[in-house]
């Protein structure tokens, strides 16, 4: 074993400073649930998320050389159009060791086409690494994975990238994080140097000095006294983490204000207990690129992050009496396990699974509460981006790839048939964008639906469907970029070759003003009279607030036997609109009367007259055109501002805020969709190339003329 000693720098204990050899972790024991940490690294595109994670693979042992990005040798972007484009697009999930602890760990996308990839990751795991880039800081995809994290209550660490950059300032970045994401960012690291004479970092608990060596790659590295020049400004940095950290604990405030030291072993409890609690997060610093600030990154992971011992037990309910279940990260509960991916690998389905509580070892059989199917474990596997290691078994704490389970989707609930529990599922986006596909051969056109279906299956807000009027093919997704990786896979994956047309954006519609209907429902079916009359009162609702559908039949004209099926009737005619048929949306209707006759009204009767009704009325509420906006985030030389700002305008969209980032000028607009297309090669041009942008869906409004 090949290893230097020395201290880990948030509890001051020996610890090998560099990796043990892949022959000898083998020979680890298993450790303890404590020692898990389900972890995920979060961020904006381009903020250095998978040079980060291949860092960490390499100084864990876990891989033997560092794949760079930038030459598509990133073992975490596998997919052959991640290496081609230099982006994770699907997360990919690897284990790896540290310090005794057993780090899973999920590489996520950053682009905002993929980020289903975000959410149902965050859905499973404990902890998040937030990765920001210390030129761009707190950026647009940077907010939206935040706010995911915290809508599942995931404690997060805060990892400046980038510090050798031109224009990298942490002290902005973390002004960035206090006031965008309204949290307490407790700075456990200073740069040491800036920019290109960045050379390490000053480690505020231990107050020491970690030097990297370049020549071994940043594997090895020691601690030295702080630099002169620096240690005035440490001493002031860690008495302001002291105090944040003593405002949450009456013992340390009482030490802090007798002037007493506050030790490393005071300050690492207490800063745990807050990342958990959700009320601070750490931050921590370095350079992935250039190897530097990865191993406290590790440590702070250890310490800071939750095992699955931490977090409070997974809820969901019984399918039957819906009573509240809980079950305990232990193996002694009964199994239960959320399917958070499916991922297609040479025509064999593989589901990627988190397990919350019990055991499950290969051929035993699994209740699918979500689905009501019973399906056998064939195999189980640890994962290692695109790599596989067979188990026998696995446990509570684990998360793993099963086989054999056919009907598995992405947010199903699998558990002990005898014990079921139905889990909180996954938050699906709905697609924004779509397109016309259609085969270049009838051999093509056999297999194109069937290899869609397989896509679907994989990424729930990838669509698709035949236009029965037109007969078209209409595939729908995040964005540009989402749909250009589906046609690439259909091409590469599936060999189907297909012709797509131009985008076509997804409207709805909705209606301005209050209107009512009646509609009669009287003929003869199969020589059985169907009879039924409806009257219904429709209104606008605020925009996003979503579609009711209330019965207030008062004077008992219906039976109340006919109810479901009335609702049933608008949830029908819900799904298209009168303008264009697109789903209507933002409408309250009311069935508040209509009639009855004995021995010949049916439900069938209701459901058609109730869906005739609603469309009635909603073609005299006058009905409105709603289409997507997008919230874009453009970086602009300030020379190039006005041209920028012209485009903007020309495509109906609206300034919201201009601000100053260095020398960069920040505009975030609102734009329609429809006029975004090939922004970007526009964009490109009118700033030789020097600015960039970022979008994501912001809201349906009323659709503009022209």
């Amino acid at each position: 074993m090949t290893c230097a000693r020395n201290f880990n720098i948030f509890t001051g204990h020996l610890r090998p400073v560099t990796v043990f050899l892949q022959s000898e972790r083998i020979l680890m024991a298993v450790p303890q649930l404590k020692s898990f940490r389900n972890i995920g690294i979060i961020a904006h595109i381009d903020a250095g998320k998978t040079t980060v994670t291949e860092r960490i693979l390499f100084y864990t042992g876990r891989s033997h050389r560092m794949g760079e990005v930038h030459d598509g040798t990133a073992v975490m972007d596998w997919m052959e159009q991640e290496q081609e484009r230099g982006i994770t697009i699907t997360s990919a999930v690897t284990t790896c060791q540290w310090n005794r602890h057993e780090l899973h760990l999920i590489d996520t996308p950053g682009h905002v086409d993929f980020t289903i990839e975000v959410e149902r990751s965050l859905r499973v795991l404990d902890g998040a690494i937030a990765v920001f880039c210390g030129v761009g800081g707190v950026e647009p995809q940077s907010e939206t994975v935040w706010h995911q994290a915290d809508r599942y209550h995931v404690p997060k660490i805060a990892f400046v990238n980038k510090l050798d950059r031109l224009g990298a300032d942490l002290d902005q970045v973390v002004e960035q994080i206090e006031r965008k994401f309204k949290t307490i960012p407790l700075v456990l690291q200073l740069p040491a140097g800036r920019e290109s004479d960045f050379r390490g970092v000053v480690d505020l608990i231990g107050m020491r000095q970690i030097v990297f060596h370049d020549e071994t790659l940043g594997e090895r590295y020691e601690y030295v006294d702080i630099e002169a020049s620096l240690r005035d400004r440490a001493l002031e940095a860690r008495d302001r983490l002291v105090a944040k950290v003593a405002e949450f604990d009456d013992h340390l405030m009482e030490r802090y204000l007798e002037g007493m030291e506050i030790s490393a072993a005071d300050l690492v409890p207490a800063i745990r207990k807050l990342t958990l609690d959700l009320k601070a997060v750490p931050v921590l610093c370095g350079s992935a690129l250039k190897n530097k600030g990865i191993q406290p990154l590790l440590d702070a992971i250890v310490d800071f992050l939750p095992s699955p011992l931490d977090v409070p037990p997974i809820e969901g309910r019984a399918p039957v009496t819906h009573a509240v279940e809980r079950r305990s990260s232990s193996e002694t509960e009964p199994f239960a396990a959320l399917a958070f991916k499916i991922q297609m690998d040479q025509g064999r389905k593989l589901t990627y699974a988190r397990i919350y509580s019990g055991r499950l070892q290969v051929g035993d059989d699994v209740l699918n509460v979500s689905k009501g199917t019973r399906e056998k474990v064939s195999r189980i596997f640890q994962m290692h981006a695109n790599k596989r290691d067979r188990l026998e078994k696995t446990g509570a704490g684990n998360i793993v790839v099963l086989m054999g389970l056919k009907s598995a989707g992405t947010g199903d609930s699998l558990c002990d048939p005898a014990h079921p529990v139905l889990l909180e599922p996954v938050n699906v986006y709905e697609p924004v964008i779509s397109i016309a596909v259609e085969a270049q051969s009838r051999a093509d056109q056999e297999k194109l639906l069937d290899s869609l279906a397989k896509l679907s299956e994989e990424d729930p807000t990838f669509r698709f469907q035949e236009n029965p009027d037109t007969g078209q093919t209409i595939i729908s997704g995040m964005g540009e970029l989402h749909l250009e990786i589906v046609l690439t896979r259909l091409d590469r994956d599936f060999n189907v070759e297909v012709n797509a047309g131009k985008p076509q954006v997804v409207y709805r519609e909705t209606i301005s003003r209050e209107a009512e209907a009646q509609a009669v429902f009287d003929r003869e079916i199969g020589g059985v009279r169907h009879y039924g009359v409806v009257d219904i009162h429709l209104a606008p609702r605020r925009r996003g607030q979503g579609n009711t559908t209330l019965v207030k039949v008062r004077d008992a004209s219906i039976p109340e036997v006919f109810f479901p099926a009335m609702e049933q009737g608008v949830q029908d005619a819900l799904s298209s609109g009168p303008q264009l048929g697109y789903p209507v949306v933002d409408v309250e209707a009311v069935i508040f009367g209509g009639a009855f006759q004995d021995g010949v009204s049916s439900e069938l009767a209701f459901r058609v007259a109730a869906s005739m009704a609603f469309k009635k009325a909603c073609e005299q509420a006058s009905p409105t055109l709603l289409e997507p906006f997008m919230a874009v985030e453009i970086l602009v030389p300030e020379e190039f501002l006005g041209e920028v700002l012209g485009d903007i305008n020309l495509r109906r969209g609206r300034v919201e805020n201009i601000s100053i980032r260095k020398a960069i000028q920040v505009v975030q607009a609102v734009v329609p969709l429809s006029r975004m297309f090939g922004y970007s090669t526009a964009l490109r041009s009118a700033t030789q190339g020097r600015a960039t942008f970022t979008m994501h869906f912001s809201h349906y409004d009323v659709a503009s003329q022209g």
